[in-house]
């Protein structure tokens, strides 16, 4: 019965996506006017491709953004060496994510941009590309693109899976459920980040042979290289900032520059040399942070226009791309944003921790309040999770002050981060084996049944 309701409902879906395609295209060139797509190479996102596709066997990667691609460039790496014959495709749908990543990822990987959802552009991607398997990050689960890829015999896996908490109400009504029950039922594989996050798959009908918990990748982006380069930048700025107090606060929203205003203002009675770093969530913020800090009669300078740290700098802001993970080599406590205002979600804190970061977080860490509670089950020192800008100031005060408190702080973080990370790519990869590329590899022409996997 569901069943026949999905495939009514994805009829109507793929109906409407394709009507609507002549304005998706008008939308795509607005995007592209205002920088939100690439100058050049937007034509992917139609399905048409830039560089030509080698022979034999070739997997797709699939991530929406920066944070999901580089929490699959691990194990992008892993299949790299355990299938040196297989060609790997890696798609993301963002300008930034292509800015960083395309330089992190192995050689041979091919990048492109990911087609929209519409039949059309779907359908040549596939055609054109013709993957063994499509491999999907997080939430990124669009009808035309599985449903069409099942038709051709090209089996889907979700890594890392999650489903929001507006977006499990809106699968769990009477129009998503029976659209994601259907999607659900082609993917061969379910790797969700959490154990809570599995039984939400299983309760929008996901079978559960094909739900296997192996730990979140996002803990594996520690494996991802920093280059030379940044290093070098990076080492420059810690020579600037040697003899000052400083702290950073990193993804940062609109809006929530005035908490860290607000708590350095405070701090700066205590220590007048003291400097906040800002590290916006999306680097086109910083000016209009930078503004709000000024007005709130504050020196602040900013990367992206090579601006040099004074004695009367009171703010730096980091409104640069790609340059997060080396940056929290600067700074002993790292204070994660997308946390302090309702509405946001929290990001990724397992960089910080991985660095050896004191690590703090607001009250609104959304999917990622899973890594909060493991950090903190593994060492409840990991992670300090505040209420508001009052209790931020007062751990903050404390860590600044305490040498020892610190030094703990950021030990049981990078414990807890050591903990957690281990094995993942390995476990994910048992899953990929044991699940998709074994069906996968055994349904394509030209594949060495001798081959080990």
């Amino acid at each position: 019965m569901t069943g026949g309701k999905g495939q009514v409902v994805f009829a109507i879906y793929s109906a409407l996506t394709s009507g609507l395609s002549p304005f998706l295209f008008l939308h795509l060139q607005w995007r592209r006017f205002r920088g939100l797509e690439h100058p050049v190479r937007w034509r992917e996102r139609f399905g048409h491709p830039s560089c030509p596709r080698p022979p034999g066997p070739l997997v797709w990667f699939h991530a929406v953004s920066l944070g999901e691609g580089m929490a699959a460039i691990p194990i992008i790496k892993h299949c790299v060496q355990k299938q040196p014959n297989v060609t790997i495709l890696m798609t993301t749908t963002t300008v930034s994510a292509f800015e960083v990543i395309k330089d992190k990822l192995p050689n041979g990987v091919i990048y492109q941009f990911a087609p929209i959802d519409v039949p059309a552009s779907v359908d040549a991607f596939l055609v054109y590309w013709n993957p063994i398997a499509v491999f999907l990050m997080e939430s990124e689960l669009w009808p035309n693109l599985v449903l069409s890829a099942s038709k051709k015999g090209i089996a889907v896996a979700l890594l890392n899976a999650r489903v929001s908490t507006k977006s499990f109400k809106l699968w769990s009504g009477p129009v998503g459920l029976p659209l994601i029950s259907l999607m659900l039922s082609k993917i061969s594989l379910i790797a969700p980040l959490s154990t809570l996050q599995g039984i939400h798959f299983q309760l929008l009908q996901a079978s559960p042979s094909v739900v296997h918990f192996a730990g979140d990748l996002k803990y594996a982006i520690g494996e991802v290289d920093v280059s030379e380069m940044e290093v070098k930048k990076v080492r420059d700025l810690q020579l600037l900032l040697s003899h000052r107090q400083i702290w950073m606060a990193s993804s940062l929203h609109m809006g929530e520059e005035q908490v860290m205003i607000w708590v350095h203002k405070a701090l700066l009675q205590m220590y007048p040399d003291m400097v906040s770093i800002i590290v916006p969530r999306h680097p086109q913020d910083g000016q209009h942070m930078a503004l709000v800090i000024r007005n709130a009669g504050l020196n602040v300078v900013m990367r992206s226009h090579g601006q040099k740290i004074l004695p009367s700098t009171n703010f730096y802001i980091v409104d640069t791309l790609g340059e997060l993970r080396s940056l929290y080599s600067l700074s002993p406590i790292a204070v994660i944003g997308g946390s302090f205002i309702p509405g946001l979600a929290g990001h990724n804190i397992s960089e910080a921790a991985a660095s050896g970061c004191a690590v703090l977080t607001g009250p609104h860490v959304g999917h990622f309040s899973h890594m909060v509670l493991g950090m903190q089950r593994v060492n409840p020192m990991s992670v300090q999770q505040v209420p508001g800008k009052e209790k931020l100031l007062e751990a903050l005060k404390v860590l600044i002050a305490d040498a020892e408190a610190l030094e703990m702080h950021r030990v049981a973080a990078r414990e807890a981060f050591l903990a957690l990370s281990s094995g993942v790519v390995e476990n994910i990869w048992k899953l990929i084996n044991a699940h998709v590329f074994k069906q996968a590899f055994r349904d394509s022409q030209g594949f060495d049944s001798r081959n080990k996997l």
